[in-house]
């Protein structure tokens, strides 16, 4: 059994890329705390990451779009006397379509999920990391804050607010001992496309990495305390390309690659 590394809290553990995150935390021999809807897939995880490398793995069923979600894993963990290490935020999802034509209970769980959820565990467990003078966070966002996305226009401002959040929260920060990474994945290999509805978008029809790989790189970015990640050397282009371009013209651009293969013709 490798030594014990520290405790590791995983968001959205079950599958894609948390449920790769979790892999490379426990090889790395943290402890980790899984948390998701699916009890079925996180027992799995759990089992299979216990008997692999010899770690604990808890794990929390809960719904991180309810407002009540993040203090209630808070307490819980407080209650079993459970440190948090590390805190990724890796819990979001997606949704295909115009705004005008979008399901307003849907569109709003997004939101708690993607902004407000990672927000409000990163101010729980935050604090007693700066207490102990250590600490990690790892907010994962996407290549999709870089612009915004017409047709998927509140997820992509919802990984804006993940990238610009995390940058200034490394920069307060500094000095305390405890380091926040935002990674940025380009179109990866997961349940992403079907949960948003988006499986014959153009934006999938190019090489996309796997989850394994951005959890790789997400991972070894969080171990050095950089702030950010961008995966895949075309990702990277795009990501400050992007930056270079009228903000009239980038909305054009995402639009066309937005659409799906019928309605481009």
């Amino acid at each position: 059994m490798k030594k014990r590394t520290g405790t590791a809290l995983i968001t959205g553990a079950s599958t894609g890329i948390g449920r790769e995150l979790a892999w490379c935390f426990a090889r790395g021999g943290f402890d980790v705390v899984l948390v998701a809807r699916d009890r079925e897939k996180l027992k799995k995880v759990a089992a299979t990451l216990q008997q692999k490398f010899g770690v604990r793995a808890t794990i929390l069923v809960k719904d991180l779009s309810r407002p009540a979600a993040p203090q209630k894993i808070f307490e819980e963990l407080q209650r079993a006397e459970i440190e948090i290490d590390v805190l990724v935020n890796n819990a979001g999802f997606g949704v295909f379509g115009a705004l005008a034509e979008s399901d307003i209970e849907t569109t709003m769980q997004m939101l708690n999920l993607n902004i407000n959820a990672l927000t409000h565990l990163t101010r729980l467990f935050v604090p007693p990391m700066i207490e102990r003078a250590k600490g990690r966070v790892l907010n994962v966002a996407s290549t999709a804050a870089f612009q915004p996305g017409p047709l998927m226009a509140v997820y992509y401002a919802s990984k804006s607010y993940v990238l610009s959040f995390s940058e200034a929260l490394s920069n307060e920060l500094e000095n305390s001992g405890v380091t926040a990474t935002c990674l940025c994945p380009g179109p990866t290999k997961s349940e992403f496309q079907n949960r948003a509805q988006k499986t014959n978008s153009k934006l999938f029809e190019n090489s996309m990495m796997s989850a394994a790989q951005v959890a790789r790189e997400g991972y070894a970015a969080t171990m050095r305390g950089q702030v950010l990640v961008i995966t895949g050397r075309s990702n990277i282009i795009w990501a400050f390309f992007t930056r270079l371009l009228p903000r009239s013209l980038a909305p054009k651009i995402v639009r066309r690659i937005q659409d799906t293969k019928t309605s481009a013709g």
